[in-house]
């Protein structure tokens, strides 16, 4: 690809890095109602997940799987939401929500609920330390 990766500052002013894995960089939705990371891809000028060759597509559902794993660890949950809308963002970025029965939006879907409510900053500290530690170990 000719064009260099850059996020885009959509994602980046939602969420907070957590850690970089081989192909996705892993960031936290900075809204406090829902357990939520985003992981995306650092490839550029790519907007679906078939855009991907064959080995990062696979790569990709590794990785989910190592965020899904961290999260329901860290944020024990009823349910686990994955979405690949791109209909604001057209940036390839995978949604991993931890759903719990009677949170803001069940059994809705987390987007265009409401207002985000940032974490108090010691919170989101620890939350991203925790599935910092838990991916790395996973992923080395």
């Amino acid at each position: 690809m000719s064009a260099e990766f850059a996020l885009d500052p959509r994602l980046g002013g939602d969420s907070v890095p957590v850690i970089e894995l081989p192909l996705c960089s892993v960031r936290l939705m900075d809204d406090a109602r829902f357990a939520w990371l985003l992981l995306v891809p650092r490839r550029a000028a790519t907007s679906e997940i078939h855009d991907l060759d064959g080995i990062d597509q696979e790569r990709l559902w590794r990785e989910i799987r190592l965020a899904s794993n961290a999260l329901r660890a860290v944020a024990p949950c009823d349910k686990l939401n994955l979405g690949a809308l791109g209909n604001i963002v057209r940036q390839l970025h995978v949604h991993v929500v931890a759903r719990r029965e009677g949170d803001a939006a069940w059994p809705g879907p987390v987007w265009g609920s409401g207002a985000a409510e940032p974490y108090a900053a010691p919170v989101r500290e620890r939350l991203v330390a925790a599935l910092r530690d838990r991916l790395a170990a996973k992923a080395g």
